[in-house]
């Protein structure tokens, strides 16, 4: 039986994480085939495309035009986000857009409307929901093993800031913990957030605080069904890249995550060591290679995706929704009219 025939992908913005998408889908997506690359750049562009043996293109317009490409995959600075969604699907491409898909809920809502006026696929970059353990627990949730989930719980630490005058303010709602939110409303299915309480400082960088810098935050999220959610980040986990979750129930808890890079213990006489994983690549790297894996099937097969543009929304909406709490210090209501 003839396999079939790969989906041609181009791919925009080529810093850490296009660059390590762009790898995954030339390199680890048998039902991908990577054709061109492009960034304002042009020489981060042109090195990549070299190391790959794929097109360069300074303009994003130039690839999204390609007639050769059927998917454009969305790893550019997050401003340009939305008008690059509307631009491919305007195009008649199927759209991967690296989260947050969108700043505001307007926004958001016309990255939606484009696909969905275009009839094209829309997938958002939520990769812990490629991840076996975290694919597990939400089988084992929605199965009924544990039960109606009571509290949940998801943790983000990362191992640092290289540069902190160069992290945008909200950064640790938008980008980093907005993972979590995506996750805790996965986990927490057939209900919503309401409401929200966030707290957050410059634990780590207190020099930039002025400048918005947040790097130290937890939040807590109650639910319409009554459940409650903490979620916790921060940009200091000397040990490595941290990301867990929990769910408890009225009938027992799930866990998942682990920052060990392979089961391999050490002891000696300094004690027990554990490698852990220093970035998210790392440690994600088959999630990220499994939603991959979704957005070629979701092309090929004509069919939303199991990440869709609404499920960014949604994420999007708790995230605001922390911004306004810590700005007026109080709880705050999740502004999510669909």
């Amino acid at each position: 039986m003839s396999m079939p025939k790969p989906v041609t992908v181009g791919l925009i913005g080529t810093g850490r994480i296009g660059s390590s998408h762009a790898k995954i889908l030339a390199r680890r997506v048998p039902g991908a085939e990577l054709v061109a690359v492009a960034d304002a750049r042009s020489e981060a562009a042109r090195a990549l495309a070299d190391e790959l043996g794929v097109e360069a293109h300074r303009d994003p317009a130039a690839l999204i035009a390609d007639p050769r490409i059927e998917a454009v995959v969305i790893a550019a600075a997050t401003p340009a986000h939305v008008e690059l969604v509307v631009s491919a699907a305007g195009a008649g491409k199927a759209v991967f857009c690296e989260k947050p898909m969108a700043l505001t809920i307007a926004e958001a809502d016309r990255a939606v409307a484009a696909a969905e006026r275009a009839g094209v696929p829309l997938q958002v970059g939520f990769n812990r929901r490629f991840a076996p353990d975290f694919v597990a627990a939400h089988d084992a949730v929605v199965g009924g093993t544990i039960g109606t989930p009571h509290q949940l719980r998801s943790i983000t630490r990362d191992p640092g800031l290289a540069n902190p005058a160069a992290v945008p303010p909200w950064t640790i709602f938008l980008l980093t913990l907005i993972h979590d939110f995506d996750l805790l409303l996965w986990m927490n299915p057939g209900t919503c957030a309401v409401e929200v309480h966030a707290v957050a400082d410059a634990l780590v960088a207190p020099d930039f605080k002025d400048a918005g810098l947040l790097d130290t935050a937890i939040v807590v999220i109650r639910f319409a069904n009554g459940s409650m959610a903490t979620a916790e980040a921060s940009f200091s986990a000397a040990f490595g890249y941290d990301v867990r979750a929990e769910i408890f129930g009225s009938a027992g808890m799930v866990m998942a995550g682990d920052q060990r890079r392979t089961a391999l213990r050490t002891y000696t006489a300094d004690g027990m060591v554990i490698e852990t994983s220093r970035s998210d690549v790392e440690l994600f790297l088959d999630a990220y290679t499994g939603e991959f894996e979704e957005f070629v099937a979701a092309v090929r097969d004509r069919r939303d995706p199991a990440v869709t543009g609404h499920d960014a929304r949604r994420a999007l909406a708790v995230a605001l929704a922390c911004i306004e709490s810590i700005k007026t210090q109080v709880p705050a209501k999740v502004v999510d009219v669909p």
